[in-house]
């Protein structure tokens, strides 16, 4: 047993290959990813899995992840954050994460617990559509990022979404939870 997560054994990532503990909530990330490459037409190669993410908060810093980034015409579009139990509780980190993942404003953000899904403006924060089936296929998420902007994150404003996310992924994680990597 790793952490607090029940190790079933061993599976295949459906996007890099590579063999994965097989716990409860990496089965809703491979059916998120199969969703991406079977429904929605993404390739392997557009989609990136268990993303890294420096956040800091004063003078503590960790390394947390985003589930899935996905990138159209070399620009991350869309992210993915998944967690079990409640959508609303994960807009705001998910949002946070959104203008961390670049240096420049994501444009959609899908927060799920891989049962349903709420689908995010990244701008505004506003939920755009809900459910599984409304996460953006590739032609549709090209067309929504073909007319915006990708603004740049201010510094201030990336530094108050940084201990957003500090606070909502480190200070109120699980104390077992081995998926965050604290730095000096």
């Amino acid at each position: 047993m790793e952490g607090h997560h029940l190790i079933l054994g061993e599976l295949v990532d459906a996007v890099t290959g590579r063999l994965l503990p097989d716990t409860h909530d990496e089965r809703y990330r491979q059916k998120l990813a199969r969703i991406l490459m079977d429904a929605g037409g993404y390739p392997q190669m557009d989609i990136q899995s268990r993303c890294n993410l420096r956040v800091k908060a004063g003078d503590s810093c960790a390394i947390v992840k985003v589930d899935i980034a996905v990138t159209v015409a070399d620009r991350i579009c869309m992210i993915i954050k998944y967690g079990p139990g409640s959508l609303i509780t994960r807009h705001r980190p998910a949002l946070a994460a959104s203008r961390l993942l670049a240096p420049y404003q994501i444009p959609v953000v899908v927060v799920t617990n891989g049962e349903d899904a709420d689908i995010l403006d990244g701008h505004t924060g506003e939920v755009i559509a809900n459910g599984l089936e409304s996460i953006p296929a590739r032609p549709e998420l090209a067309a929504r990022c073909a007319p915006f902007l990708f603004p740049p994150i201010a510094e201030a404003r990336a530094e108050i979404e940084s201990r957003i996310m500090y606070a909502y992924e480190v200070d109120g994680a699980c104390p077992c939870d081995d998926s965050i990597c604290l730095l000096p």
